[in-house]
């Protein structure tokens, strides 16, 4: 006679499995309590990288019967879903979603539906990067600035640019405009490998050290 679990999980402690094992019972699964495993986790992490259901799977033997309410309980995405699935159906355990109306996953009808569901998110997913795409593009074409906004006014940054001249530390500089040193220093390697209109150093070319060069003798 196959046994059958139950896997039930939520994603904060203040929530409660009670409904999902409503569900199950409701649906006509008599699950024996010490065959429930429920888990509080996050459904962002993959369903292998659960300690609750990494446990269960290891009890589960061929024959067995696993139910859970939704295919969220399984993985985080579609894609997982059906790697924890084929892996399950390897071990000879059926698999029974009551959100899909109680369809054995493993059954050709159940893969079937995976299929279909599968074929939705891989459809979703090349809307959005396309919709991604598309915006980044009109962005540029209006002149709008990309990523994260610049740490230093430009108006800021040739004061820095003024002050590494006159012979300002990097660190001092980094402190005085609350922001980190590698700021600062992008600056100076900026300004350093910028052209000059002569083709030379120019005045007050800055070196590694961030102080700036002797004069030259007379």
């Amino acid at each position: 006679m196959s046994r059958i679990f139950a896997y039930v999980r939520v994603s904060t402690v203040g929530q409660t499995t009670e409904n999902q094992l409503g569900e199950i019972r409701a649906a006509g699964f008599q699950v024996e309590p010490r065959r429930i495993v429920a888990e509080t986790v996050s459904g962002s992490v993959a369903a292998s990288e659960r300690p609750g259901f990494a446990k269960l799977v290891d009890r589960l033997e061929e024959g067995d019967i696993l139910v859970v309410t939704k295919l969220d309980r399984l993985g985080r995405n579609a894609m997982d879903v059906r790697k924890t699935v084929d892996r399950l159906d390897e071990g000879g355990i059926k698999v029974h979603c009551l959100a899909l109306g109680g369809v054995d996953l493993t059954s050709p009808a159940g893969r079937m539906t995976m299929g279909v569901i599968n074929a939705v998110a891989e459809f979703e997913r090349d809307l959005l990067i396309e919709r991604t795409q598309a915006g980044l593009i009109r962005a540029k074409a209006e002149g709008k600035t990309l990523g994260r906004p610049p740490r230093l006014t430009e108006v800021q940054r040739q004061a820095v640019i003024r002050k590494l001249e006159d012979g300002a530390s990097i660190s001092r500089l980094a402190r005085d405009f609350d922001v980190s040193r590698l700021t600062i220093t992008r600056v100076r390697d900026r300004t350093k490998d910028a052209p000059k209109p002569d083709g030379g150093a120019g005045r007050g070319a800055i070196d590694c050290s961030g102080e700036a060069p002797d004069a030259d003798p007379a």
